[in-house]
């Protein structure tokens, strides 16, 4: 079997669209739930799982935005008015948002790192099923994920960390890539002379 040159043109064209050009509509329950089974078959050493995804969409995103901004509110003082309401904004830009978070099992024998790593695997399929089903998606990890409190509200325990927020939408531009770096830039070959 040799090359699959389709798939290896998509995964090479494959770049981030800016948030706010992610339209309605977003994914069905079908098309979501495809996209989640494809983000679970990832490498997963010891069958531990150490990931699981949280939706929100619909209204969902409004209620969650509100709560978001109440708490940023009490956090930060003085606050401008002009972003008393940035984090419902925020969450309303795509239709869809994922959070994948990462629930590393610190009494495994794998290592955490691994259970992370496994995370972070299961958010780049994501991303590349989206993309896959006609749906572009951006993946980022701001304070409504970083902040205790704020993940907190989103359903996040304790023992856990968000691996990101994946909001999907229909793309309505195409955004130019970025440079990417020369792969003899990143890749070295580890030689035993060298040793």
């Amino acid at each position: 079997m040799g090359p699959d040159e389709a798939v290896l043109a998509f995964l090479e064209a494959r770049r981030s669209p800016p948030l706010r050009s992610l339209a309605a509509p977003g994914p069905s329950a079908e098309d979501l739930a495809r996209m989640l089974a494809i983000a679970a078959r990832v490498p997963d050493h010891g069958r531990l799982v150490p990931w699981r995804f949280i939706v929100i969409e619909g209204d969902a995103r409004r209620a969650a935005g509100e709560r978001l901004d109440r708490l940023y509110a009490e956090q930060n003082p003085g606050l401008d008015p002009a972003k008393a309401d940035m984090w419902t904004l925020y969450l309303m830009r795509a239709p869809t948002v994922v959070v994948v978070v990462s629930r590393a099992d610190s009494a495994a024998k794998v290592p955490e790192w691994n259970q992370q790593l496994s995370a972070g695997a299961a958010g780049m399929a994501l991303t590349m099923a989206a993309a896959a089903m006609g749906f572009a998606s951006q993946w980022l990890l701001k304070w409504p994920v970083r902040d205790p409190d704020a993940a907190a509200l989103l359903g996040i325990g304790r023992d856990e960390r968000a691996a990101g927020m994946f909001h999907i939408g229909r793309p309505s531009l195409i955004a130019p890539d970025r440079p990417r770096p020369a792969p003899e830039s990143v890749v070295t070959r580890w030689s035993p002379d060298e040793a």
